[in-house]
């Protein structure tokens, strides 16, 4: 494999090839990352993080695999802003593309909202999106599905305790009451079974009220701000904080962010994921940059079929 004839080798720090059938790429800020090549082409998207923002570097090569079997893939999606719009019901034109995609490779979906609300985007029912996807994972994966048999579930009460629950509770409820937005709605605290989902704004809003929050959220820095100040009080406590879709702010053991389902997918060699929420502190982001996986940030669900279109050309 002749290196000195890609684009991206002034780019990024080193590229390291093992053989003729893997490249690893290391950068300063995510460390190694392996990718298999699967048919005759290798097509990525590597993150890394400059001084002046964020840069996505697309990775093409063509290679020739006469002879050599190819590693089994599987594409993984996030829900929000990747197959629907933000929770927006997944449209016709998405369910006919994934009835195509999946007749050439399996597919399956990770989102960190509860199992109703996945269903209620992606299907008409549990039973229609088990039909519609090989593993479904809810809740980051702390509640799953392989066709239709589930997966033990986790719990955040469990693994963090009635005590400090209750005093991150008490936290932002405290820390909500003294932010001033120009409307508040309820349901503030969402309790999962694998994280809390803590929204300033509240989840009952209207769909206007959400995408007003957004604007504002983007100018004032709202979640941004009580992230690091969540972050504060629970430190020490083996917690990832960090914010979840357009209006809350998502709480969770550590580990038990998306990378958690990866460990279901263990049959598989490659597992493309496509995420919106890919920069550092999205909810995306450490599945994204995981080596288990080939990331692909999409900015909404069309693009989503124009990524997953030009892959499969390389299947």
């Amino acid at each position: 494999m002749c290196l000195g004839s890609f684009p991206f080798v002034n780019v990024l720090k080193d590229v390291i090839t093992v053989g003729s059938y893997c490249v690893a790429v290391r950068d300063f800020n995510v460390g190694f990352k392996s990718y298999w090549l699967v048919g005759v082409q290798l097509s990525l998207r590597v993150e890394r993080s400059l001084a002046g923002g964020t840069v996505y570097s697309n990775i093409d090569t063509t290679e020739r695999m006469d002879g050599v079997e190819r590693k089994r893939a599987i594409l993984l999606f996030d829900v929000d802003g990747t197959l629907t719009m933000p929770r927006q019901k997944m449209d016709e034109v998405m369910r006919e593309f994934l009835v195509q995609v999946r007749t050439k490779v399996p597919l399956a979906v990770v989102g960190g909202s509860d199992l109703g609300k996945i269903v209620e985007q992606l299907g008409s029912n549990l039973e229609d999106v088990l039909k519609r996807f090989d593993f479904v994972f809810s809740e980051n994966g702390l509640v799953g599905f392989h066709n239709e048999e589930a997966y033990p579930v986790q719990s955040i009460k469990d693994k963090l305790g009635e005590e400090r629950l209750q005093k991150l509770i008490n936290f932002t409820l405290k820390r909500f009451s003294e932010i001033e937005l120009p409307v508040k709605r309820g349901n503030f605290v969402e309790f999962r079974n694998g994280m809390l989902n803590l929204s300033p704004i509240g989840r009952s809003c209207s769909q206007e009220e959400r995408l007003h929050f957004v604007e504002y959220d983007t100018v004032h820095g709202i979640r941004k701000r009580f992230v690091e100040q969540l972050k504060d009080f629970t430190k020490g406590w083996d917690l990832n904080v960090c914010i979840g879709g357009q209006i809350s702010v998502d709480v969770f053991p550590n580990g038990w962010d998306k990378t958690f389902c990866l460990q279901y997918l263990n049959e598989f060699d490659n597992i493309y994921f496509f995420g919106d929420k890919t920069a550092p502190g999205g909810n995306d982001h450490d599945i994204f940059i995981s080596p288990r996986t080939i990331g692909y940030t999409v900015l909404n669900p069309q693009d989503t079929r124009v990524q997953v279109s030009e892959l499969l050309k390389t299947f």
